[in-house]
């Protein structure tokens, strides 16, 4: 289950990523927003991101205008990998070496055919562990300070 959320700059993005997973057979749960009605993006994050730590999902999907501010906030959520990607690589390797449980994409900087790619790759992307899990275990020990 992949838990979604966007603000305004990010929704038409999120609406195109629901028909993907979709076409996938993916299920997910939309925690807004549910228009391009101006809304901050924070209580969003934190929605979305709940879902993720309390088990409920697995991965978080998050948009907004540039993705940055999402991911900001989606990173003060305790639990969180969220990363901010505008490229295969990138998204690629924040599943790999980071375990990144959240991706964050920005609706006003990349087109729909490339931000569903990154969607895929960050959803078909297993965590290589080994000597990664020792880096996600000292961004651990940081979230605990």
């Amino acid at each position: 289950m992949i838990a979604l959320g966007a603000d305004h700059g990010g929704f038409e993005l999120k609406e195109a990523i629901k028909k993907h997973l979709d076409e996938r057979k993916i299920e997910y749960i939309d925690c807004g927003t549910y228009s391009e009605e101006s809304v901050d993006y924070a209580p969003i994050a934190l929605k979305t991101c709940q879902k993720v730590t309390s088990g409920e999902c697995e991965k978080a999907i998050l948009c907004c205008g540039t993705g940055i501010g999402i991911s900001m906030a989606a990173n003060k959520v305790k639990g969180i990998r969220a990363a901010c990607c505008s490229n295969y690589f990138g998204a690629k390797y924040t599943r790999l070496h980071n375990d990144a449980n959240a991706l964050c994409l920005g609706g006003r900087v990349i087109g729909i055919g490339l931000a569903l790619e990154l969607v895929d790759v960050f959803l078909d992307t297993e965590f290589e562990g080994g000597r990664h899990q020792r880096r996600i275990d000292q961004i651990a020990e940081i979230e605990n300070m």
